[in-house]
């Protein structure tokens, strides 16, 4: 029958466990880690949408007819998009729809390529196109 072993031996023989742990939790981590990454970047560009798209729909009041409403509001887009450091003004598309009391601007916002996209690969993606609206009344009923 062998001796059990002193305490010092058990101590040392402890060294490589935080190795093991790290192994399993750390891949949850950075997991975790790039979520929030990529989902905290799509919100953001899905802000800054929402907001370019109701900037547009307010600018569009100042137009006199349904052609140059739809114009100023396409050109506040551009121009909002520009402006906001997250969104390239390339991947922006407009659609303004005018029924002649309310007008409604419809901005999507392409993300399928984009680099926050890319970095999430093997995650669960969000939707590769950003779509928001906003619309302003301008006549009655």
């Amino acid at each position: 029958m062998s001796a059990p072993p002193d305490r010092s031996t058990r101590k040392s023989d402890r060294g490589g466990s935080a190795a093991v742990e790290f192994a399993l939790i750390g891949p949850i981590l950075i997991a975790v880690l790039l979520a929030a990454v990529v989902y905290g970047g799509w919100f953001l560009m899905a802000q800054s949408v929402q907001s370019l798209a109701s900037e547009a729909a307010r600018a569009s009041i100042g137009g006199l007819d349904a052609a140059e409403r739809a114009l100023l509001a396409e050109e506040e887009a551009r121009a909002a998009a520009r402006d906001i450091g997250a969104l390239d003004a390339a991947r922006l598309s407009v659609r303004v729809e005018d029924d002649g009391v309310t007008l409604r601007v419809v901005a999507a916002y392409d993300i399928h390529d984009h680099p926050i996209m890319l970095l999430g690969a093997m995650l669960p993606r969000p939707p590769e196109t950003i779509e928001r609206a906003a619309a302003v009344r301008f006549g009655e009923r």
